[in-house]
């Protein structure tokens, strides 16, 4: 029997990587393989992997959206995929391990499948499924949601304690009036923590390509990106340039053994930054400030139909695959847009992003003949998810019945994102549901963003009687 080892990680940290955890543990307990998961979360790594269980591993399996530390891995059998696959066939995933899996630092070596347990029949079945998909998922995407990983607790702790310092201190809490007080202090270590969010994106982007060497490189051209006015956009272009520069460095520069050391922390560092510093003033800085600045008017002088459609836009990308690049994206932008002072875009995805699970929740409590037991169960922990924004609450029903239920989540998350817009509503921080609305100064418009959640929340469940039709079996 294989012994097999993970570990799940995905860019908040908190739904996608504890549910992939599930996933793998179920999927190898169906093939008759043992399993132990480490979850990187987002309050650390859970479960973890100790140097005996890894040595005495047959297989490595990485369900991860972010980029993650294979060292400890040298000389193993390990192979790529993302959370969401994980989540949504464990077994499957399990099973193309067994075949496509590389060992680190030596020839591929794939395990037979006829090695598989004697009571996994649907092996084959689901390694014909699989067996188009790429092994590996370490493109642009994945960089970027490591950076995005990265930053998110800067712009959570910034966003808060900025709320904080006006919320007692009063909108003018920066006058010098105002100075040394408690709303004083915490105002401008909110500002502290939100000049740190480019710098920080830019050098985990480097460092997902490039690893340690990449980082200092990274946070240099984040920092100049900030200086110039290129904000998250500058910081996302010289994060790939420092990454790719620093990574092309490392394989071109051959030194005799003696001084190979010196690579890490003096040569790569030292011409990553140089080059990619000098990229940025010269030729990246300018046009990615003009289209920044460009953007953030056209986004603030949004009003009526032209918000109402970006809203729209917002909120249908957070429900088409809750969690997965497109939601992942529409995030991105929202959180981004944070760094601008601009906040309408980052209410939408919020309210985008909660409707789903709040919809289904509520679908299960009035319309329970269209759901079985087991879901109507689950729709209790859909709502504590959607409450706290965690838009994955929704895609175990998603997953049993996507083409009815993907179109009703899509629509009333349009609705939610397209009313906040409408209504002008803004939100400072990234995350919290529910339990940052009404904090002083986090959300205007209160009133009209919680009609927008709940106008959306009513049009997923309208959406869900809709489209389910009633269970036979439904009691």
């Amino acid at each position: 029997m294989a012994n097999i080892v993970a570990i799940t990680s995905c860019p908040t940290g908190i739904a996608h990587t504890f549910m992939a955890a599930e996933g793998l543990e179920q999927g190898a307990g169906k093939l008759g393989y043992s399993i132990k998961v480490e979850t990187q979360g987002s309050v650390g790594a859970q479960n973890t992997l100790t140097d005996a269980e890894i040595a005495a591993a047959d297989l490595v399996v990485i369900a991860a959206d972010t980029s993650v530390d294979l060292a400890r891995f040298d000389g193993k059998r390990v192979y790529e995929t993302s959370t969401k696959d994980a989540i949504n066939d464990g077994a499957a995933v399990i099973a193309t391990a067994l075949e496509q899996a590389r060992t680190r630092g030596a020839a591929p070596a794939p395990v037979p499948v006829a090695a598989a347990a004697p009571d996994a029949k649907p092996v084959d079945q689901l390694l014909e499924a699989k067996a188009a998909q790429s092994a590996s998922r370490t493109g642009a995407y994945k960089h970027l949601m490591t950076g995005v990983s990265y930053m998110i607790p800067f712009v959570v702790a910034g966003g808060l304690l900025i709320a904080l310092g006006f919320a007692l201190g009063g909108i003018y809490v920066y006058d010098d009036a105002h100075k040394g007080t408690l709303a004083a202090n915490l105002f401008w270590i909110g500002k502290a923590s939100f000049q740190l969010m480019v710098p920080i994106l830019a050098g985990y982007l480097a460092f997902s390509i490039a690893d340690r060497p990449g980082i200092a490189p990274g946070m240099i051209a984040g920092v100049i990106a900030d200086s110039v006015g290129a904000g998250f956009l500058g910081g996302i272009v010289g994060g790939f340039l420092a990454g790719y520069i620093v990574r092309w460095l490392n394989r071109t520069i051959q030194l005799p053994r003696t001084f190979d050391g010196l690579k890490p922390v003096l040569i790569l560092p030292l011409l990553g930054a140089a080059i990619t510093g000098l990229l940025m003033y010269s030729v990246v800085a300018s046009p990615v400030a003009a289209a920044l600045v460009s953007i953030s008017s056209f986004l603030k002088g949004m009003q009526g139909s032209s918000a109402l459609l970006l809203g729209i836009l917002l909120g249908a990308m957070m429900a088409f695959d809750m969690g997965g690049p497109v939601n992942k994206a529409a995030y991105t932008f929202g959180t981004g847009l944070l760094a601008s002072q601009i906040y309408a875009p980052m209410a939408a995805v919020m309210a985008g992003g909660m409707t789903p699970p709040l919809g289904i929740a509520l679908a299960t409590m009035l319309f329970r003949n269209r759901f079985s037991v087991d879901e109507r169960e689950a729709g209790k922990a859909a709502a504590a998810l959607g409450i706290s924004f965690i838009t994955e609450g929704a895609i175990p029903f998603a997953a049993k019945d996507p083409f009815r239920v993907i179109p009703a989540l899509m629509l009333g998350s349009a609705v939610a994102g397209g009313i906040s817009m409408y209504v002008g509503a803004q939100l400072q921080v990234p995350h919290g549901g529910i339990f940052v609305l009404f904090m002083p100064n986090v959300v205007t418009n209160l009133l009209g963003y919680a009609l927008a959640i709940v106008i959306g929340t009513l049009v997923t469940a309208g959406g869900l009687f809709v489209l389910k039709k009633p269970l036979e079996t439904a009691k």
